[in-house]
């Protein structure tokens, strides 16, 4: 079954560059963006609140699937551990930079406001 867009956990994505990102936002789809589990025990048809219209989810034709898709499990095993390095290198990453940005702000005086109105106030 290909991946359900009328479902409410379905969610896609297009970036200035022209990729387009289409998942399940419960992490259910091991083989996103091609397909959705044919058993999917999540699956909930999307509504929409009081005076909203319906219209048309208008996304990017999904690329090929390949051919293995829904009969080889090692796809959705190595999509889950590409997903796993990437979410341990997040907090790492980010911690990397945050640290770099610390150390520029000590090399171009550091304290900020409160520090210079000191320096003005002794001299």
């Amino acid at each position: 079954m290909p991946m359900r867009q009328d479902c409410k956990y379905f969610e896609s994505r297009s970036y200035p560059n022209g990729e387009t990102v289409r998942k399940c936002d419960l992490d259910l789809a091991p083989e996103a963006p091609w397909r959705c589990p044919d058993d999917c025990s999540a699956y909930e048809r999307r509504m929409v609140d009081v005076n909203w219209s319906h219209g048309t989810l208008v996304t990017p034709p999904t690329p090929e699937a390949p051919a293995s898709v829904g009969s080889d499990e090692s796809i959705g095993a190595l999509l889950d551990a590409a997903e796993d390095i990437v979410n341990e290198a997040g907090p790492r990453v980010l911690a990397e930079l945050e640290k770099e940005k610390s150390r520029r702000r000590l090399r171009a005086g550091g304290g900020g406001k409160a520090k210079r109105r000191k320096r003005r106030r002794r001299s």
